[in-house]
Order: C-alpha cells, then structure tokens, then sequence
C-alpha cells in the first residue's frame, strides 16, 4: 500500500513542501502569468541581437550558468565587454536562471549594456538551505577567475574579467552583498568586481517594517512570501535577522569591516520592504561606502519583471526604461 504524502507547508501559487521532504513547485496560480515562469531553451543563433548558451562551470558540484552574447555591431571588432554576474531573485525557494522573467530582462539589458550577462542557476531552498544560494553565487565568480587565469574564455567571447558587475533581484540582490563581502577577503585577479547592483533587495528584520506594514501586496512579493520562503531558506533555527536577511544588523559584520566595490541600489517606491531597504542604504552611507541609490516612484518590488505590466501600463515601461538606463550609465562609469 503506498502511504499518501501530506502537505506540511505552502507558498500560495508557487510552492508546495511534503512530509516526505519532496517539493513541488508547479505554478498554481493564475495561468495568464505562467507563461513569465517558464523555461526558454538556450539558443546559438543571435535573437534581437544576442545569442544565449547553458554551460557547466563545474561538472562535479553541478554548477551551471546562462550566458547572454550580444552580437558585435559595426565598428566594435576588438571590443571587450564587461561581464555582469546575475543571480536570480524567488526567496532562495524558487525561479530558474532561464525563466522567461529574466529572458525577457537579460537580453535586453545584454544588448543595451554592450555586456555578456552570465546568469547562475542557483540552488534552492528547503532542499538546499542558505548558504547554498550564496556559496553558489561565489563559486560562479570564482569559476570567472579561472578563465581570466587560463586566458580561454570559451563561451564568454570576448568578455572583459577586469569588469565584472554583480547583480541580483530581490533574494538575489541579498546574494549581490554577500558575494561581493565574500569577494573583498580574496585574491581574485585578474578578475575585478567592479560595481554591485542590489534591486529590490530582500533585506528585512524580524520585526514588521512600517512598509511592510502599510504598503500595498504585489503579485511578486507579499507578506506570506517573505514569511514562508525564509523560513525555508534560511538555515534551521535563525530568524530575519540573520546576516543574509539583515546585513545592516547587529548579527551582521560591521559594514566598515567590509571591502565593497562601488554600488547601485535600486529601490521601488512602493515596495512591502521599502524601509528595510533604506535603512541598509543609510547604514552604507554611515561606513562611508561608496552607494548610489535609485528609486523607482509608483512602482512595486521587481515591478520590471511582469511582462505583462510592462506592456500594458505606460508608468511601468518608462520605469523599467529608467530602471535599464540607470544600470547601463552605472556600468559605463565603472
């Protein structure tokens, strides 16, 4: 007789956890939007000027990324590009480096920023608890620092390692401090990283923020998954203050402790964790780090992300143009 598996813990849409320690992360909700959380295949060919490759960084620990090639225009023979490190967003629980969301971002951004995007398929909680996520993301750099050695940058093309920015959406923009933290205690030339853009952050406190308390949900972030993805990913017994949640906090090494590239953080307006946000950008400042810091008015936490918001709400593509035109000048100046 086979034992039915119960139901222990769920993410409303997204995810469900069993008593058997199986996940199932078949989308559940509103099947218009499911489109934006599938799978697009790699492709060699260049697409609106960018070609896309999954490579294995790593065989034995598994290691993948997804690389975006923009396509060489006239007068750009010789031309380097920087590199841009993403790590994706979901709470550490949830998305793949090639959903449709980040396709949809990448490529344009890829071809806007004249840069190869290198993409890491990031391991995920509760099956893989933090640090995973964050151990993954270091490694993908590390992985860049053995090419520069090498001097074979293979699928990069002609890829520039002496500019290499990190940046992360929600849970990733958390992955963004870390790695670039972890990056400041080691030796990685040739590789440099050059800057860190941290959007839309998933920096909390174990107590409810003012924006968290006031601010209207979105279909990208709402109490209940800030709750319940860090409750799976955060290692067993730790709370919201934790270091990877709450890098400005008293758990957390002093900010001035650190050795951090010059850094971009994007904020929305209307985002649940907007306070929380700021409060990490005021405790940068107050180490004397080098942050800049962009607000996107009106607009909710990865508001660029929805595809369909992008195309049907004027507000929202004139921010994501900004959003993608802000990153662009970040980069051009570092």
């Amino acid at each position: 007789m086979v034992r039915e598996k119960k139901l222990v813990d769920e993410v409303s849409g997204w995810l469900r956890v069993y008593d058997d320690g199986s996940v199932d992360r078949t989308w559940t909700g509103p099947p218009e939007v499911k489109f934006m959380a599938e799978p697009v295949p790699a492709h060699d060919e260049f697409i609106d000027g960018v070609a896309v490759r999954d490579v294995d960084a790593d065989k034995k620990s598994g290691l993948r990324v997804r690389v975006y090639l923009p396509e060489k225009n006239p007068g750009e023979e010789g031309t380097k590009f920087p590199v841009i490190l993403h790590f994706h967003g979901g709470g550490f629980c949830i998305s793949e480096a090639n959903w449709y969301m980040y396709y949809h971002i990448y490529t344009r951004l890829a071809r806007t920023a004249r840069s190869v995007v290198v993409s890491v398929y990031l391991r995920k909680a509760p099956e893989h608890r933090l640090p995973a996520a964050a151990d993954d993301g270091y490694s993908a750099l590390l992985w860049l620092r053995s090419l520069a050695k090498s001097g074979e940058y293979g699928d990069l093309g002609d890829a520039d390692l002496n500019r290499v920015f990190l940046i992360g959406d929600s849970s990733g923009g958390n992955l963004v401090h870390e790695v670039a933290a972890r990056a400041g205690m080691e030796e990685l030339s040739p590789v440099r990283v050059a800057g860190a853009i941290p959007i839309h952050p998933g920096f909390v406190r174990s107590e409810r923020s003012k924006s968290e308390m006031e601010q209207p949900q979105s279909p990208f972030l709402t109490l209940e998954m800030v709750d319940k993805f860090l409750s799976l990913s955060l290692p067993v017994g730790c709370t919201k203050d934790h270091p990877f949640t709450c890098p400005m906090g008293a758990a957390a090494p002093p900010l001035e402790t650190l050795l951090l590239p010059p850094m971009l953080l994007c904020i929305a307006e209307k985002d649940l964790i907007k306070d929380t946000e700021m409060e990490y950008y005021e405790a940068m400042k107050k180490a004397n780090k080098d942050v800049e810091l962009m607000i996107s008015p009106g607009m909710t936490h990865s508001f660029y992300l929805n595809k369909i918001a992008v195309e049907i709400d004027p507000d929202t593509a004139v921010q994501t143009d900004g959003l993608i035109s802000g990153i662009v000048e970040f980069i051009k100046k570092h």
